[in-house]
């Protein structure tokens, strides 16, 4: 099962070179993550019920093929790597230009955070349905924890 989502590009996605500026990039595969734990029952409002929200250590970001304005875009996730418990994860998002061809890919790492103890923590339960529901990469790995090493 893949996940993708389509956009239609807005203007204020540009800058004065007339394509798709570094960061819009990085806003459009928020947004996937957003709309496939949306989608499995984990909307904001859920998300601040279980006092748990994601907290990103790293997003590394390449560059392939410009975007142009009057362009509309294919976003796909995956799960690149995930723990046991599902503590920490990286995802892998693909960005496709109009043509399908690969414009950039997105690789953003990070973990859950506890609202109220400003700590990291596991997630519940149903986090683990939701993660066996995600599209794996082809490198998929599970992701030690310092603990286990």
């Amino acid at each position: 099962m893949n996940f993708e989502v389509n956009f239609k590009t807005k203007w204020s996605d540009f800058d004065p070179n007339r394509h798709m500026r570094h960061t819009a990039y990085n806003d459009y595969a928020a947004e996937v993550r957003v709309r496939f734990f949306q989608e499995h029952g984990l909307s904001i409002n859920e998300f601040a019920k279980l006092n748990i929200g994601p907290i990103l250590f790293k997003e590394e970001t390449s560059f392939y093929k410009e975007i142009h304005i009057g362009e509309n875009i294919t976003v796909k996730m995956e799960l690149e790597g995930v723990s046991k418990g599902i503590e920490r994860w990286r995802f892998n998002h693909q960005i496709f230009n109009k043509d399908g061809i690969l414009s950039a890919e997105i690789k953003v790492y990070g973990a859950w955070i506890d609202l109220v103890k400003r700590k990291l923590t596991s997630p519940p339960q149903q986090f683990v349905t939701i993660f066996e529901d995600l599209p794996k990469t082809s490198n998929f790995v599970e992701i030690p924890l310092k603990s286990e090493k």
